[in-house]
């Protein structure tokens, strides 16, 4: 058994929890708290009914997270809302959540473990946001076809790709994972050949021809599941901890 506070401590040091700018919704570091002890730790995307129930069922007592539980903003405690604070509290699950701040990590963020997968291992950050550098790009001497085996492979199924580029090498290739498709205009302008994100808007595809970017879309839960099974793995790890992911994919 290893204290919680000592856990979300490790955790908003690493992850940098108090310095980083997020959407407000997003609430990162602990959610939720336990009775102070954590033997079993369950990692998963989303803090959703379906998953504490998996992570429950498993008997974590402390559950990762990365989009949490108040992404809505104040909710009243009623219905799923209830049912989902009354199991955890029940089962003495702690929950914490992180972000941006596990999507912009060096070692375990969502974008450089997207990037080591499909073998882009020299890049630089790059995308501007509140004042943090939400992407990571760097050049690949492949062809497009080639790239999309790689990023399937990581992520565990088919993948959706506008072939804007017009010409059979990806150039220089940007990673934001989850739901940046949006920002194909910034792309385009930060130098970008071949975009890899989660998802986007329909009107991202359109763009991206006109604008000569190929994107893959690889699912906004596909490209984020990288990041909180690695902070299991390290708290595993580093406090003799059982670990667990709970797979709970949208399809989206």
């Amino acid at each position: 058994m290893t204290e919680l506070k000592e856990i979300v401590g490790y955790l908003d040091k690493e992850l940098r929890i108090a310095e980083i700018a997020d959407y407000a919704g997003a609430m990162n570091g602990l959610q939720l708290e336990n009775d102070g002890a954590v033997s079993k730790v369950a990692a998963a995307v989303d803090a959703s009914l379906p998953v504490f129930k998996k992570a429950v069922a498993a008997g974590a007592d402390l559950l990762v997270v990365h989009h949490g539980m108040y992404w809505h903003g104040a909710q009243r405690v009623v219905g799923s809302q209830y049912e989902k604070l009354k199991l955890a509290m029940d089962a003495n699950m702690a929950v914490y959540s992180a972000h941006i701040p596990l999507d912009i990590h060096g070692e375990w963020g969502n974008n450089a473990l997207l990037c080591r997968e499909v073998g882009l291992n020299d890049y630089e950050a790059f995308h501007s946001w509140k004042g943090e550098l939400l992407g990571l790009k760097g050049e690949l001497d492949l062809s497009l076809d080639d790239l999309l085996i790689r990023v399937e492979w990581a992520v565990g199924g088919g993948v959706h790709v506008c072939r804007g580029r017009g010409v059979e090498g990806v150039g220089v290739v940007g990673v934001i994972t989850g739901g940046a498709g949006s920002e194909v205009q910034a792309m385009a302008d930060a130098g970008v050949d071949t975009f890899i994100t989660g998802e986007g808007p329909h009107w991202s595809y359109p763009l991206a021809e006109e604008l000569g970017v190929n994107i893959i879309y690889g699912g906004h839960y596909a490209t984020e599941i990288f990041g909180v099974r690695r902070v299991a793995e390290k708290l595993a790890e580093r406090y003799s901890l059982c670990k667990y992911f709970v797979d709970h994919p949208t399809g989206l």
